[in-house]
């Protein structure tokens, strides 16, 4: 698979609290906000929401002198055999929170051996996941999920995937034509979020913003019916500034 050469999201926030945690994790009983300032050179406007983020998803605990220490969620991530179950739950934490705050379906999809995946999603009652009437790894073009994905691939790697699964008209909206799509894909500013308004499925609008973390190929991405069409941009500027959480976690 060919990625391009840069991410397509400047995560530079998780890429800091990478830093911060590495920092916090060398001095076993704790360390101030101002040694960590020090050590990892950022300025204290950048570094109190990060600790603040940190906090509040468990990575870091503040004890009793006002020092930073490792917290639950760090030592459970890296606790050799149980990772992977706790990389899981711990994602399914942060999309079930993003879902009710949201009010919409949320999904985590990855590029793995050259296909589109939804690796977990949260949904209910009244947030509805979409309905797959036509296989995910075969609509790349049209959904947000795919069109994410792709963005994130080099122009070789996007004409491998449409070579194994070719163009086909699902919607009066869907692309059709590879160089429109990819003139599409090309233009997309890497800090705005990806649009399906109705390509992918009539009566239903996505969003997908990309998960750089390392060299996977990801995305997070929300679904809402056509009836709340009108909710999806600012749920999907929403989605983008919370995505770092997720991120993090993937890449620790």
């Amino acid at each position: 698979m060919a990625l391009k050469p840069e991410p397509t999201a400047p995560f530079h926030s998780v890429q800091y609290a990478l830093r911060v945690l590495e920092t916090i994790s060398r001095h076993g009983g704790g360390v101030t906000d101002v040694q960590i300032a020090r050590d990892t050179g950022l300025p204290a406007a950048h570094l109190s929401p990060l600790l603040l983020m940190l906090r509040r998803e468990g990575y870091v605990e503040q004890v009793s002198d006002g020092a930073y220490v490792v917290g639950d969620s760090l030592v459970l991530l890296g606790s050799g055999t149980t990772r992977r179950d706790a990389l899981q739950l711990r994602l399914q934490e942060e999309l079930t929170e993003l879902r009710d705050s949201l009010g919409a379906a949320v999904y985590i999809s990855r590029y793995i051996d050259g296909e589109v995946k939804i690796t977990q999603w949260a949904d209910g009652p009244r947030t509805p996941k979409a309905n797959e009437w036509v296989d995910f790894r075969s609509a790349a073009h049209a959904s947000a999920v795919g069109k994410c994905l792709l963005t994130q691939l080099d122009l070789n790697g996007r004409r491998d995937h449409l070579a194994r699964h070719r163009i086909a008209r699902l919607t009066s909206r869907t692309i059709t034509n590879e160089k429109v799509l990819f003139s599409k894909l090309d233009s997309q500013p890497p800090t705005v979020p990806v649009l399906d308004l109705q390509e992918y499925a009539v009566g239903t609008v996505c969003a997908a913003v990309p998960l750089t973390a390392g060299a996977a190929v990801g995305c997070l991405a929300i679904s809402l019916p056509i009836e709340d069409a009108h909710r999806l941009r600012s749920a999907a500027d929403t989605l983008n500034r919370r995505a770092a959480p997720v991120v993090l976690s993937l890449a620790l």
